[in-house]
This record gives structure tokens, sequence and C-alpha cells, in this order.
């Protein structure tokens, strides 16, 4: 019997322990990253993001609050693949970005991330977040920005970039929020302030849930059919002869191939051949005679040929000429 009861407490003491385990586990590996409900400090907490320098494309709509640092992986990859299904919903997003604090003297941040957080803060401009965001933080040098490091305006502006990050931390904690980043804080349909350490990709859903977004941008609807012109290939179908139309008309008939022409005997001359001349003599052909012409309307004369011009005579070559002597005549007779 006694044996009975020290088998049995073990039994239950293994129980409890192995229910342990599993608790831990669940909520290591699940739980923890599963949005909260905030049931504490929520007047506060809206108060501090109402009143941050926060940044977006102006769209409108319900508002989501994320809350983050330049070189957080997690928070740039939830930007990658879920902003857009956000606004998909309709939804604002908004993104708080500050400089993280110098630790153990070592700093968190460059001169060039603490200059676009003061400048972010201070215009609010969302072109300069979209291409800080767009191009590697070892790439960013902050070219037309001011420095924020040896400016007290603009140092104090960092400063409350972080005495932010750190209020808000308090206050979630004490609500039983982990405080991981991307901090991502919103309102559920029925109006409770809700945040969620979304670090672990298993959590993203239920906050699609909650602002009815979509799993993908861009998906079809159910009922609508999809056709990918790529995977199904093109059906093409022989084309069949028209049966003849039975209107009493006799079909076309059918023609028989042309042959081919037969080859000229005579090669053919691309020019036309020369007139052969008349003949001499009394072989010469008789000239036809001028046929009287229909009476028509006069037709424009073609135009004289200009004669050729005459080539000059060759004269004799020159001799020597004498001058002429008298000469006695016989005496001539008049009767």
């Amino acid at each position: 019997m006694r044996r009975f009861f020290i088998g049995s407490a073990a039994a239950a003491l293994i129980g409890l322990l192995l229910a342990g385990v599993a608790y831990w586990a669940y909520w290591h590996f699940h739980a923890r990253f599963q949005p909260v409900t905030i049931n504490r400090n929520q007047a506060q907490i809206q108060r501090l993001l109402d009143e941050a320098s926060w940044v977006s494309d102006g769209a409108g709509g319900q508002a989501v609050y994320i809350v983050s640092y330049r070189d957080s992986a997690s928070a740039q990859r939830y930007e990658r693949e879920e902003a857009a299904k956000l606004r998909a919903a309709g939804v604002e997003v908004r993104y708080i970005v500050f400089a993280r604090a110098d630790r153990e003297g070592l700093a968190q941040s460059t001169a060039a991330e603490r200059a676009t957080v003061a400048e972010l803060w201070l215009s609010r401009d969302w072109m300069l977040h979209q291409r800080w965001m767009a191009t590697p933080s070892r790439s960013w040098t902050a070219a037309g920005v001011p420095q924020a490091d040896g400016n007290l305006a603009r140092t104090a502006v960092v400063d409350a970039s972080r005495q932010f990050d750190e209020q808000l931390s308090l206050l979630l904690k004490q609500a039983g929020v982990r405080v991981t980043y991307p901090l991502i804080l919103w309102r559920d349909r029925q109006g409770f302030l809700k945040a969620c350490a979304c670090v672990d990709s298993r959590s993203w859903s239920a906050l699609r849930d909650d602002l009815s977004a979509p799993d993908r941008v861009g998906q079809p609807a159910p009922d609508e059919e999809v056709i990918n012109p790529v995977e199904e290939p093109l059906q093409i179908e022989p084309v069949q002869p028209a049966a003849p139309a039975d209107d009493g008309a006799l079909p076309y008939p059918k023609l028989s191939p042309t042959p081919a022409a037969a080859a000229p005997s005579e090669p053919y001359a691309p020019y036309p051949l020369a007139r052969p001349e008349p003949l001499p003599g009394p072989f010469a052909p008789t000239a036809p005679q001028p046929q009287p012409r229909p009476q028509s309307q006069p037709q424009a004369r073609p135009q004289a040929r200009p004669p050729a011009p005459s080539q000059p005579r060759p004269r004799p070559p020159a001799t020597t000429r004498h001058a002429p002597q008298a000469q006695k005549q016989d005496d001539t007779t008049f009767y």
C-alpha cells in the first residue's frame, strides 16, 4: 500500500513537471509574442503616441504606430512584408523612429542616424524617411541633412526621442508587454488599445485579423475564377472546312492548279531590235502613201531639233602671190 502511494505521488509530480515545461514552452515560443490588450496606463500611452513626431504617407484611416530604431532587422522585415497589407486595409501606418542611447560608454547610433532622427522629428518629412529606409545603413551619409552633433537644439530633439522610448517601454512593461522591436500599437474593433512586440512572424496574423487586412496583397476573391495563361497552354483547334449551304446554289468548283507556262523558243530581248536600213537603187521599197488623218484636236508640235553647229571650212595653204605684169595685145579692127 505504501508503494502504491509513493508511485502515485511520483506520477503526479512528473505530470506537474511536464505541465510546467509545456506551459513554459508555450509562453516562450508562442504566447509571449502574441498581442496584449493593455489594461493599465492606456491614457498615458495614447498621449505619448499623439505627442510624438511620427511620419506617414498621409493616407488617413485607422492609425497603427510602429516604434523602432533604424538598424532593427525584425522591424525592416515587418516593413517589407506586412506594411503593404495594412495599407490595403485602409490603415495609416505611422512610424516613430528614435536613436538608441549609449550603452556602457559605447555608442549605439551613428552621427548620420542622429542627424536624420532629429530632422524627422522636426520636419516629419515622409520622403526623407522613405529614402533612409531604402538605403543600407552603412551607405547612409545623411547628405543635405543638418548635423545634430554640436547643435544644442537638434541634440535636444535626439534626447527627446530617447526619452519617449524609455517612457513608453516603462508603461508597456507595467501593462504586461514584453518590450522588443518593432513595437506595434493599435486599437481593435471594440476600441481597446493593443500592443505587440512583433519580433516573431507568428504574431502578425493576429494583428491582420484585428484590422481586417488581407493575408496577401492583391489576393483575388474566393468566388473569382483565376486564369493563368502561363500555366495553361493555349489550345489551338484545327480549322475545319465549312459545309456547303443548302440553299440550292451550286458549290464552288474545285480548280486544278494552273500548269507552268512553257519556256519561249527564242531568247527574250530586253531591248527592241534595230530597224534595218532601206536598200539603195531599184530595190528600194516604195514609200507608203500618206493617209489622211482624221480631224482631231491640234496637238502640240514637237520642237525641232536645233541644227548641228557647222564646222569651219579649212583654208588652203598659203602661197606666194606676184604682182600682175603688163601684156601686149593684138590690135583689133572695128568695122
